[in-house]
Parts: structure tokens; C-alpha cells; sequence
């Protein structure tokens, strides 16, 4: 009985059944809570709001951490159900480290830390903290959840593009350090300093309150100026296009598969894996066949038969 109101209320809180009446209204539920918080506070920073109804806003803020306090220990309690958390101590650390119980935890801990060591509340920034309940809407949003798989997806790429930006930065920001110090210390006292300059040259912000006045300076802010708008085009880019493969994945996965056998579903499934196997592996040749010869030969049969050997010979090695 024990473990299957454990698997149940594990289903409950971890998936999002549509066709489930109870995990529906956990979804609802839950979104508005974090919604109505988040709401109070920040209408609470208002003057007017915190001076007459601050008990109100205060009662929101006591519901919502009872209820997302009471969540977590329910996550922390059914999730040994799944087999990958199965252990009583060990399973349940590896679950609560997971990213989305993670800021399950995060929506909860500020305010317990504030309970515990009051002098923490002196420090403003702290109840910022209460905005990473919007985190928790992660869990049951299908769009929130799309952009971060095409950010996991695409992480090496956006992580090389931002390299890529951070070295230019220093480089930018050294060499107009450079050109404008002894012109405009104050604007250009030291390469740090100088890197806010850099920061809303390359963004293509701009907001005027430091500027060169030298012409190397100028030279060198016109130029970066031109190289971070096609540079912090890259990002854009690379998201779009792993979002345009996360809607191509969704399509295939919206495929109907017919009424089969048990028998048959495996062959099916095999069949499946082993054309998407060679979709990846074709590609992966053709690239390398492109990259070989691409610009030594304008003949097209050349790279395609080049592509068709390689895969032959990956596909004998690999038995795909």
C-alpha cells in the first residue's frame, strides 16, 4: 500500500499527465501559487500596497513556502519509487542535486534562512530571492522546458561563442585603455574600466556616457562597434537553430506508430533507431566528403560517391 501511494503521488508531482485529473490540478495549482506570490511581491515594493495591506502580502508569502515546503518533502519521500533514487539515503541526495528539485529548494530556502538569521533580512538583495520561484514554472511549462533543451542541446556552441566574445572584450578594451588613457583618464583609468565601454560597444548599446575622442579610439570603437553586430548575431542563430531541431524531433515524435504486436513494436522501434543512426551518419559524411574535397572539385558526383563510400565502410564497422 506504502509503495504504491508513493508511486502514485510520484506520478502525480513529477509528470505532467494531461489525461490525469490530480496532476492537472497539482500543475494549476502550483503555477498559480507561484504566480499570486510572485504578484505580492512585487506589489509589496510599493509605498502604498506594503503600508495597508502588508499583513495580506505577508499571509501569501506564509501559504506559498507551507505548500512548496510541503511539495519538497513529498518529492524528497516518493521518490525512491523510481529506480534511479531507490536508495533510502543516496537516492534521495542524487534526486534532491536533479536541476528542477534543485530550484524546487531554492524557492523555499531564502526564507528559512531569514527565519534562522534575522540580520539577513537587513541585506535588500535577499528578498530578490523570492523571484526564483518563477524558476519552479520550469516543471510545468512545455515551453519552458523546450528552451532548455535547445540550450542543452547547443551549450557547446553558445559557450564557444561566448569565449569567443570575452577574448575579443579584453582585447577591445586593452587596446582602447591604449589609445584614450592619457587622453580621458577618468573615462579610461584602467583596462577594467575600460571594459564597460567594450560591454555596450559590442552589445551595439551605446549609452554615450563613455566615448573616444582620439582617432585611433574612434577607429577602434567603429570597428567593434561593426564586428558585435554580427557577433552577437551568433547566439541568435545558433538558438533559432536548435529550435527549429526541437520542433523537427517533436514532428517525428508526434508520428503515430499503429496497433502492433509486442514482436512487432521491437521491429518497429529497431527500424526507427537504426534510420535515424544512418540519417546522423550520412550527414556526418557528406560533411567530411564536402570538407576533403569541397574546394579542390565542382564535381557534385564526386562528393557524393566519396559520402556514399564512407558510409558504406562506417556502416560494415559499426554493423548499423
Amino acid at each position: 500500500m506504502s509503495q504504491s501511494l508513493k508511486a502514485r503521488v510520484y506520478q502525480i508531482l513529477e509528470y505532467s499527465d494531461t489525461t490525469d485529473l490530480l496532476s492537472r490540478v497539482d500543475d494549476w495549482a502550483v503555477s498559480l501559487l507561484v504566480v499570486l506570490d510572485v504578484t505580492a511581491f512585487i506589489l509589496g515594493t510599493s509605498a502604498f500596497i506594503s503600508s495597508n495591506f502588508k499583513l495580506f502580502v505577508d499571509e501569501i508569502e506564509l501559504v506559498a513556502v507551507a505548500c512548496f515546503s510541503l511539495l519538497y518533502i513529498l518529492q524528497l519521500w516518493c521518490c525512491t519509487v523510481d529506480a534511479r533514487y531507490a536508495h533510502p539515503l543516496w537516492g534521495r541526495l542524487r534526486y534532491a542535486m536533479t536541476p528542477l528539485v534543485v530550484i524546487d529548494l531554492m524557492a523555499i530556502l531564502p526564507f528559512y534562512l531569514m527565519l534562522l538569521f534575522p540580520l539577513i533580512k537587513s541585506i535588500k538583495f535577499t528578498n530578490v530571492f523570492r523571484l526564483l520561484r518563477l524558476l519552479k514554472l520550469i516543471r510545468y511549462s512545455e515551453a519552458l522546458q523546450t528552451i532548455l533543451r535547445v540550450i542543452e542541446s547547443k551549450k557547446n556552441e553558445l559557450i564557444m561563442t561566448l569565449f569567443t566574445v570575452f577574448i575579443l572584450l579584453i582585447f577591445a578594451s586593452s587596446l582602447m585603455f591604449f589609445a584614450e588613457s592619457q587622453e580621458q583618464p577618468e573615462a579610461f583609468p584602467s583596462i577594467p574600466a575600460a571594459m564597460w565601454w567594450g560591454v555596450v560597444t559590442l552589445t551595439t548599446v551605446g549609452y554615450g556616457d563613455v566615448y573616444p575622442v582620439t582617432p585611433l579610439g574612434k577607429l577602434f570603437g567603429a570597428t567593434l562597434a561593426f564586428i558585435g553586430i554580427g557577433l552577437f548575431a551568433l547566439p541568435a542563430g545558433i538558438v533559432a537553430a536548435g529550435f527549429s531541431e526541437e520542433l523537427q524531433r517533436r514532428k517525428v515524435a508526434e508520428i503515430t506508430i499503429p496497433d502492433l504486436s509486442p514482436g512487432e513494436e521491437a521491429e518497429w522501434v529497431a527500424i526507427a533507431t537504426h534510420l535515424e543512426r544512418s540519417s546522423d551518419l550520412m550527414k556526418t559524411c557528406i560533411e567530411m566528403a564536402k570538407t576533403k574535397f569541397g574546394d579542390s572539385f565542382d564535381n557534385e558526383e564526386l562528393i557524393r560517391d566519396l559520402a556514399l563510400f564512407l558510409y558504406e565502410e562506417a556502416s560494415r564497422k559499426f554493423k548499423l
